[in-house]
């Protein structure tokens, strides 16, 4: 019976985590981010993952990349809200 319930919450969480990824998927494609970039291969921009990778281990790494953005320093300044630029930033950094 225990191995069950945890079956059911670790469903339960990989579900609401995917749903999660599938929403920030989404508002990388309405910010525009897709245009240049795609998960894991080189486009106009780099890949996801290739950024995922250049900042793993920093801890600034989220508020950094989300002031660029903001900024349009090194890249074409983003339109979408702070938010969804924290939200999108993130997703990119987990994977």
């Amino acid at each position: 019976m225990k191995s069950l319930a945890i079956a059911v919450i670790l469903g339960t969480v990989s579900l609401a985590t995917g749903e999660a990824a599938n929403a920030s998927e989404a508002l990388a494609k309405s910010s525009g981010c897709l245009t240049c970039h795609a998960a894991d291969t080189k486009k106009v921009g780099p890949s996801f993952k290739e950024t995922a990778a250049k900042f793993k281990g920093k801890a600034d790494a989220e508020a950094s990349l989300v002031a660029k953005l903001k900024a349009g320093t090194g890249h074409p300044a983003a339109k979408a809200s702070e938010e969804d630029l924290k939200t999108v930033v993130k997703w990119i950094l987990a994977m």
